[in-house]
């Protein structure tokens, strides 16, 4: 070598890692309004996709994917939850509730009436979202101040209504809660 000139360093051989692949996929167990439910699940799907894609139940919304709008709200175990932050896997041996469990047939139930009364919904895409979490505010609190529906409508994005024809709408639904028409179980069939 010449004057000037540097000797490359030695470095050490590069050893491959042997990282075992993540399991594709995960048999999950859990109750879906009401029905047990086994299915085989990509581990990285959510909640909201495995309702809508896997078992055919549209009533859940995706909106931001990121859990802000509040669209794909869901109860788990009986608590709201944004279903397109869970994967599926993280709701096996839990039981979820969607709004499809809230109407009986062709019969709304109080809540969804109520809505339909006080037009606390226009194009309709943050209602289902919205009829759950006011769901379980009113199963919690049958008779709730007007500051716990704000604070629970504080979690949910609606572009169409100014939020107060939803907020009547849940009040009157509360008006029914003491005949227990409104919080108790959904119907399950």
């Amino acid at each position: 070598m010449g004057e000037g000139t540097v000797a490359p360093a030695r470095v050490a051989p590069v050893r491959p890692r042997r990282v075992r692949p993540p399991a594709a996929t995960a048999t999950v167990t859990l109750t879906v309004n009401g029905r047990p439910v086994e299915a085989t699940v990509e581990v990285r799907k959510t909640l909201a996709d495995f309702l809508r894609e896997d078992l055919g139940l549209t009533g859940t919304h995706l909106g931001c994917e990121h859990g802000v709008c509040g669209a794909c709200t869901v109860l788990l175990d009986g608590a709201p939850v944004r279903s397109c932050l869970l994967f599926a896997v993280q709701a096996a041996g839990h039981t979820v509730t969607t709004v499809e469990a809230l109407s009986t047939g062709e019969t709304l139930h109080p809540l969804q009436e109520a809505f339909r009364r006080h037009h606390g919904l226009q194009c309709g895409f943050c209602t289902p979202g919205i009829l759950m979490s006011a769901y379980a505010l009113l199963r919690d609190h049958p008779h709730p101040t007007d500051a716990q529906v704000l604070e629970t409508l504080g979690g949910h994005l609606c572009r169409c209504t100014g939020y107060q024809g939803i907020v009547d709408a849940v009040l009157a639904a509360a008006g029914t809660a003491a005949a227990g028409t409104v919080g108790a179980e959904p119907p399950t069939g």
